[in-house]
């Protein structure tokens, strides 16, 4: 829907307003509506998702920087040699579900049972299955955990890369296991499960907001950017009433006659939290914010995944040939071909060393390994030199925690973004993606991959002079880039400190909730995209009662 369409009347005024029409916020709005005596107004900052590229797979790249994107890049980081980091984030319905590689990989049980240590039993692995049963539908069931009658299509891949299967083979000949994906025990390396139906990308915006749009009591407005919450004035315990949201150049204020949820994303979710009053009083202060609840950690406990990349030159046949015109009308005519890649077609978890040493519990994993089937490089900016790969080191648990602060009391100013990359003062973090870099010199060392490469090196530049210590060291300082897994700046907890209480209620106020990743009170093993989703269905049960 948009500005001009709206009714003129009451048209933002609802029993609830969902602000960000992403992972966790699409699922949310849609799960509401399906009660037809409550009315939800969802507000997306961005356009429609109508654009090719948004639902063409190995397109997702050339979404970067541009109008579905809200373009954010941290501050220096002086571990990685001052450099800021590119971090996209997806700025249309469907957030960053449609722009994300599309890699479903859900982490593992004990994650989630992390969660529950912070926020009692309702967060735990075992109460979450349900959720996950509720979102997947899966092709081809290979756990009972994995929901076949879901909103959210989890298929195979149609047409990964012949340098896939070399991977794989590489993994068993450097001693692990090949499993099936999605496996809450035990995961060993697999080919990557996407979020796609028949070829195309399968956002929350397909999944959950097309079927939930032919309902009367559901309206979407695109082109909404909030500006801030409002609340009662001089009340005791200060209630939110609305919010103040900025449609084609004008300000008007949208009401919420029971809840207002930020589903924003954990960047601009805290933001929006401290341009409100809701944040650490001192940082508010700083920039004239006037003070509604003092909450210290809002924008702090900021924690993503670093990934460091090796790309060997490769003999051929990667999605280096993916923008060629034949591959396009292939994908058009047929939904084969190579555009259906969601480029990081494989991936494994491994245990280093430096588990055992920093006293990680269990068998668990420290380090994934991701594999290309292309050699991405320049973060995702710049096109594809040439035939190549990457296998890289991805930290999961890192022991760095960083920040998002404001930059003024203007919503339109970006926020600043500092995650203190491997600033942790053990140096866990570091040694640990070190190993993980060594861990993937030896799969490129198998004849598997020897098989399929060339013995150059797209990256890092000059590597075939470099020992593999110093190709790692390298990587690391100079290559070394997000994830896109960023989590836990509104932090949920039984504890008084934490941002939002189990059940997502924002400290201090009333009638003010947050659902998305901003909440997760540790980064899983896995990727985002399916606990983000699963939190906007936990959110619809706990705001209905269930």
């Amino acid at each position: 829907m948009s500005a001009a369409s709206l009714p003129a009347a009451d048209a933002l005024t609802a029993d609830y307003i969902v602000v960000g029409a992403g992972s966790a916020g699409a699922a949310l709005a849609a799960r509401l509506s399906e009660d037809p005596s409550v009315s939800v107004l969802l507000l997306e900052a961005g356009g429609p998702d109508k654009a090719l590229e948004l639902h063409v797979p190995a397109a997702f790249k050339n979404l970067f920087r541009g109008a579905y994107d809200w373009n954010y890049d941290t501050v220096p980081q002086p571990a990685l040699e001052g450099r800021t980091i590119y971090w996209p984030r997806g700025k249309t319905l469907g957030g960053s579900s449609s722009l994300n590689a599309m890699m479903w990989i859900r982490g593992f049980a004990a994650d989630y049972d992390d969660w529950a240590d912070a926020a009692g039993e309702r967060w735990s692995w075992q109460s979450l299955v349900p959720y996950f049963l509720r979102v997947e539908r899966t092709e081809d069931l290979l756990h009972p955990t994995q929901g076949s009658e879901g909103a959210q299509h989890v298929q195979h891949q149609r047409d990964p890369r012949p340098q896939t299967a070399a991977f794989l083979a590489a993994a068993v000949e450097a001693g692990h296991a090949v499993t099936a994906p999605n496996l809450p025990d035990g995961q060993g390396f697999a080919q990557t499960m996407v979020s796609q139906h028949r070829g195309a990308r399968a956002s929350t915006a397909d999944a959950y907001l097309r079927p939930a749009r032919r309902r009367r009591n559901l309206r979407v407005v695109t082109g909404a950017f909030v500006r801030r919450v409002t609340f009662t004035p001089g009340s005791r315990t200060p209630r939110a009433t609305g919010v103040y949201v900025e449609i084609d150049g004008v300000t008007r204020h949208a009401l919420a006659r029971r809840e207002v949820i930020l589903a924003g994303g954990t960047i601009n979710t805290p933001q929006l939290l401290m341009l409100s009053g809701v944040g650490p009083a001192e940082h508010l202060a700083e920039h004239g914010i006037p003070l509604v609840f003092d909450s210290a950690e809002v924008g702090a406990n900021l924690q993503d995944h670093l990934v460091a990349g090796l790309a060997p030159g490769a003999k051929g046949g990667t999605l280096f040939g993916a923008e060629r015109a034949g591959e396009l009308v292939r994908y058009l005519t047929s939904r084969r071909g190579m555009l259906t890649s969601n480029v990081a077609e494989a991936y494994g978890f491994v245990r280093t060393e430096v588990a055992d040493r920093a006293g990680m519990a269990g068998a668990l994993p420290d380090v994934e390994v991701i594999f290309a089937a292309a050699p991405y490089v320049g973060e995702g900016l710049v096109p594809l030199p040439r035939e190549g790969l990457t296998v890289g080191a991805i930290l999961l648990r890192p022991r760095s925690r960083g920040t998002i602060r404001l930059t003024s009391a203007d919503p339109s100013d970006k926020p600043a973004i500092d995650p203190r990359y491997l600033s942790d003062p053990d140096g866990i973090d570091e040694a640990t993606l070190l190993a993980g870099l060594a861990q993937c010199e030896r799969l490129l060392a198998t004849d598997a991959l020897r098989a399929v490469t060339d013995g150059s090196w797209v990256q890092p530049t000059g590597g075939e002079g470099m020992t593999p210590e110093e190709r790692a060291r390298v990587s690391l300082r100079r290559y070394s880039h997000t994830l896109y897994h960023p989590v836990g700046t509104a932090r949920m907890g039984s504890d008084a400190a934490s941002v939002v209480d189990p059940e997502l209620r924002v400290r201090g106020v009333e009638g003010l909730r947050v659902a998305d990743a901003s909440i997760i009170p540790s980064l899983i093993r896995g990727h985002t995209n399916a606990p983000a989703i699963v939190i906007g269905e936990v959110a619809a049960d706990l705001i209905r009662g269930r």
